[in-house]
């Protein structure tokens, strides 16, 4: 299983993407505006998106990847995300007014996007590669995942802040070799980032304690110009794990 890093920052600017994750050239999780990077042919070639939840940093792309590859795709583009993202989405983005509804086109019968519901605690199994939906703590209706490949298995926290739900739905699995977390802001900004629902470093700090498994943590969703405050804070913080903060671009397999 390939994992390739789109975009993993918590803004814009340049050589900044947001959130998206290539699995293998099929799957993708979230869709910011890391996917704009990929050609024609690589967008051509994703069957399946999963969305952690409906802000703009993570949905961007979507519906310009749909239309840029529109007439290139037999089969339709799968997206699974929770009932009320879904709902978010098609009522915000797919209406007509910002943009087609690709769900009736090019016709209804045979629309070239479908939206699938999908809620925590639920698995899809997509040519032996298992994803599941994990409840998180977000402003609005959120959630992680977590992959398992033939070789391992990594999570992503999508947008949260202080849960159990996460961690206690990895401690359930024997493994785990990697992880993406977020981490938006400093701990000068403690108050913003319990109000938004994100972690800063403290609070992200006192959550890694929960989890029984030591994989390979990296940090995104960072705020432009705080990475490095923040990585400072976290390695001082947590003495388990090795922390790097991810850029972009990155590739894992597992």
């Amino acid at each position: 299983m390939k994992i390739r890093v789109l975009g993993c920052s918590g803004g814009i600017g340049a050589g900044l993407r947001t959130t998206s994750i290539l699995i293998d050239d099929d799957i993708l999780i979230d869709a910011g505006t890391g996917v704009g990077d990929l050609s024609l042919d690589e967008m051509s070639r994703i069957r399946h998106v999963f969305l952690t939840h409906s802000h703009m940093d993570h949905i961007t792309a979507l519906p310009l990847m749909i239309d840029s590859i529109f007439e290139r795709i037999n089969d339709p583009i799968n997206v699974y995300t929770q009932p009320e993202t879904a709902k978010a989405i098609k009522e915000h983005v797919f209406n007509w007014m910002i943009w087609p509804d690709f769900t009736v086109l090019p016709t209804e019968e045979n629309p070239v996007l479908n939206f699938h519901s999908m809620v925590p605690g639920e698995t899809i199994e997509i040519k032996k590669r298992v994803i599941e939906m994990i409840a998180v703590n977000h402003n609005i209706p959120a959630a992680g995942y977590r992959v398992q490949g033939e070789n391992g298995a990594f999570a992503f926290s999508g947008d949260t802040t202080t849960n159990d739900s996460f961690w206690e739905a990895l401690n359930k699995h024997g493994s785990l070799e990697l992880l993406f977390v977020e981490t938006a802001f400093t701990n000068r900004q403690r108050n913003l980032a319990q109000i938004a629902h994100h972690y800063c470093s403290s609070l992200l700090a006192n959550d890694l304690n929960k989890l029984k498994h030591r994989p390979d943590v990296y940090l995104t969703h960072l705020k432009p110009g705080e990475e490095i405050a923040i990585l400072s804070e976290m390695r001082v913080a947590v003495q388990q794990f090795a922390l790097k903060t991810l850029v972009g671009g990155e590739v894992f397999t597992l």
